[in-house]
């Protein structure tokens, strides 16, 4: 069984997250917005009112996805469903090409901001180049999507009904596909659940794989246009620039 995950926003939680998936083998997808982060460590609200969120510096962005898929969540995290189709654009535009500058490979995925999107900007995403867009609509039926800029995963990793959703996944022969936003693990003992969630899902006998890979299969690539799924080098030593990778 195949299985994909996603996490949002660039924040500091993001660092433990990834020790632990490494420690499973497991990969993830991380949604960006490039221009919110700051040359330092940077924070402008609180989750749930009273946990302050740290979005990481930028000098700290390529170590930290080292050997992971980003993928564009907007420049600045623009709601595409209620702003003009001129910020939209830009917006989309903007963010892919400067996570492209800043790592040195192909921003094939793309994750709607507050899960706010229509059918002008499915349209932005996809002219854009991006092969996938996630929203926030829970489904029980994952892959292959009927509309690739409407990709719609199973459950948040919160979910109560995650096994259970999982185990549906498997009898379906579906891939398995959950979000999150590492800031909402909250105490030591969310941390111990999570690496335990993780480790359930190892010993399951999965197979992790990264989303634009599952579009690069010739049976899915007519899911979309102009469509070709990237290497990923280690953004350490990012191989040719995003201009020659381009799509």
């Amino acid at each position: 069984m195949r299985i994909a995950q996603c996490w949002d926003d660039g924040v500091v939680e993001d660092i433990r997250l990834i020790k632990i998936l490494r420690r499973f083998g497991a990969k993830a997808s991380f949604n960006l917005n490039f221009g919110l982060h700051e040359e330092h460590r940077s924070t402008s609200w609180k989750y749930l009112g009273t946990k302050e969120v740290w979005r990481l510096a930028k000098s700290e962005l390529r170590d930290v996805y080292d050997g992971f898929v980003v993928a564009n969540h907007c420049y600045r995290h623009a709601p595409l469903g209620r702003v003009s189709p001129d910020v939209a654009e830009q917006e989309v535009r903007e963010g892919r090409d400067a996570l492209e500058q800043h790592f040195g490979y192909p921003v094939t995925g793309f994750a709607y901001p507050g899960g706010s999107y229509n059918p002008a900007a499915e349209e932005l995403v996809r002219a854009a180049g991006h092969v996938y867009a996630r929203t926030i609509h829970m489904v029980d039926r994952v892959f292959p999507p009927e509309n690739p800029m409407a990709f719609h995963p199973h459950c948040d990793f919160k979910d109560p009904r995650f096994w259970e959703k999982f185990a549906r996944a498997r009898l379906a022969d579906d891939v398995f596909y959950f979000m999150g936003h590492s800031y909402e693990i909250l105490t030591e003992s969310d941390w111990q659940a999570f690496e335990g969630q993780i480790a359930r899902l190892a010993d399951e006998g999965v197979t992790w794989v990264d989303l634009p890979d599952l579009f690069k299969e010739p049976q899915h690539a007519r899911l979309v246009t102009e469509s070709r799924a990237p290497h990923y080098p280690s953004v350490k030593n990012p191989g040719a620039s995003p201009e020659a990778l381009r799509i």
